[in-house]
């Protein structure tokens, strides 16, 4: 697994095992400065040069890549529609997310999650469904990085979903309870709120450590 943010990209290898999933590495490498900005990579040498510098520094030898993205070119909306199938959904989801995202549905990849139906829904023929939305060209912005470091993507995920899945792996989850999800990194904050395992409300902010640190330094008058 990898997270490419502002500052440095975090590397985890993971092992499923009947126990559940096992650490078996984990490594962190800064970044040079504007390396990637805003989410958006700047300098793919030098971002894929760090990852195989990480690789080389912890011994790692696996070659399949999980990444997630995040940042104004992903698009996440819970959206109400008629009842139907998950088959007849996937043939119709691209013109049903077509008034709901504010990017050309060409240019964009699409995915969803039909969430369980309430009764209520049922009784008047509708469903709930998480939608996203990503640029096809910051997916292949981070596919092309991962790519150029030597190793092979085989996930794009959301920020705000990686980090539901880990609390998940890591947590009893009751059904009722409300939990907020903060991830802060140096650029940017990735909130993801749940009720039980379903996400009702995720955001990414651009506001980030960078900015605490900021304020500290003015307000100390420090360098």
């Amino acid at each position: 697994g990898l997270d490419i943010g502002t500052h440095s990209i975090k590397l985890v290898q993971v092992e499923e095992t009947k126990k559940g999933f096992q650490l078996l590495n984990f490594g962190i490498m800064p970044l040079p400065q504007e390396t990637i900005v805003d989410s958006t990579i700047m300098d793919v040498t030098e971002a894929a040069q760090s990852i195989r510098s990480l690789l080389e520094v912890e011994k790692i030898k696996s070659k399949d890549a999980v990444v997630s993205i995040a940042g104004h070119a992903v698009i996440v909306k819970k959206i109400k529609l008629p009842l139907m199938s998950e088959d007849q959904l996937a043939e119709s989801i691209s013109w049903e997310a077509e008034q709901y995202i504010p990017f050309d549905v060409d240019d964009v990849n699409i995915d969803f999650q039909i969430l369980e139906p309430k009764e209520e829904e049922l009784i008047s023929n509708q469903m709930e469904v998480i939608l996203v939305a990503a640029k096809k060209e910051k997916i292949n912005d981070y596919t092309g990085l991962i790519l150029e470091a030597g190793l092979n993507p085989v996930v794009v995920d959301v920020d705000g979903f990686a980090l539901q899945n880990a609390f998940e792996l890591n947590n009893t989850i009751e059904e009722n309870v409300v939990t907020a999800l903060v991830n802060i990194g140096a650029s940017l904050t990735n909130i993801n709120i749940l009720k039980g395992n379903i996400s009702h409300f995720t955001r990414d902010i651009s506001i980030g450590g960078n900015r605490y640190t900021e304020a500290i330094q003015k307000e100390l008058q420090v360098g």
